[in-house]
């Protein structure tokens, strides 16, 4: 398999540049910044364009670039060639369909920063908008809460960069690139753990799921991505986006999808990668309607009866732990 790009992102402040050029000597990889090559396309500077076309302009303009480049880097999966590092502007993931394209273009790294920080480095810059006010240490903090959901829900890798030299920021995101990016979906009332029969599926909420999967992440050093919804197509969406954002391995809780859902089953047997069907509870032993499943024949396990534990089971299997059983 293409060895993927790498996407740095963050707030203003954060090294992105910096890290970037200092990634593709040691990686010897070509490193890009969209906003110079959006600079170049328009012949003039962002802060020119923002002042003559303006910030919606500007931001579909940043939005077709990178739809240009996740569908050249989509196009070369599989195929020779060299990877590319990526530096994007710090608004760039706000927008939910900038979030796909870049988790379409390659490996996204989250150079997470403290507000206190990003204004020690750049009081001093007059080229800044966002500092030309009354109390820019304020004004950072709002921008950056409000940006934060953004940054995490694209990111692969995430690297608290205060304290850390530019050498320990690059081992950190190049220890981040050899784990795995594994994907666990959740269907309907999956979000209600711990709520509905709570002699079935326990009394342990969804938070407590989430919390068991982020340690289980921690621990392992891979990526692990958790995403529910109530809805079929929703989860039809997620899975096929999984074809393009490098996902590696999937684990999925269809809930009663798991019993009639074809358009899932299908969805699921077009990904190649390994795929591991959980259910809580011991479906084998309830009713008769639930021990039929039409998405267990396209995954490679099924897993049912260990309650929360199953996820970590299934998350060991495509890590190529232990064999889980059935």
């Amino acid at each position: 398999m293409r060895e993927r790009n790498l996407v740095l992102t963050g707030f203003m402040g954060s090294g992105k540049t910096s890290i970037g050029i200092r990634l593709s000597y040691r990686l010897k990889m070509t490193v890009e910044d969209t906003d110079k090559l959006l600079e170049s396309r328009e012949g003039k500077s962002i802060n020119d364009i923002f002042a003559s076309e303006g910030e919606a302009y500007f931001r579909r303009k940043e939005t077709e670039l990178l739809a240009e480049l996740a569908e050249r880097a989509v196009s070369a999966s599989g195929k020779a060639g060299s990877p590319k590092i990526y530096s994007v502007g710090g608004g760039t993931p706000v927008a939910p369909e900038n979030r796909k394209l870049l988790k379409r273009l390659g490996t996204v790294v989250w150079l997470r920063v403290r507000p206190e920080t990003v204004y020690q480095r750049l009081q001093d810059d007059t080229t800044r908008p966002l500092l030309q006010c009354g109390d820019p240490l304020a004004r950072i903090r709002e921008l950056m809460e409000s940006r934060r959901e953004a940054y995490s829900s694209c990111a692969d890798i995430t690297v608290d960069v205060d304290g850390l030299s530019p050498e320990e920021i690059m081992d950190r995101i190049e220890e981040g690139r050899k784990g795995m990016k594994l994907l666990v979906i959740n269907g309907p009332n999956i979000n209600f753990l711990g709520i509905r029969e709570k002699s079935v599926y326990g009394t342990q909420d969804y938070s407590y799921l989430l919390d068991l999967i982020e340690k289980k992440a921690r621990e392992t050093g891979n990526h692990i991505e958790v995403y529910q919804s109530n809805h079929e197509g929703a989860i039809i969406d997620r899975i096929q986006e999984a074809y393009f954002d490098g996902t590696q391995g999937i684990v999925i809780n269809p809930g009663a999808y798991t019993h009639y859902s074809y358009a899932i089953r299908d969805a699921l047997a077009s990904i190649t990668v390994p795929k591991v069907e959980i259910h809580i509870s011991d479906i084998t032993a309830r009713e008769e309607f639930r021990k039929v499943s039409v998405t267990a024949p396209v995954c490679q396990k099924q897993i049912y009866g260990k309650g929360l534990e199953g996820y970590l089971m299934a998350i060991d299997f495509l890590l190529g732990g232990a064999d889980p059983q059935g």
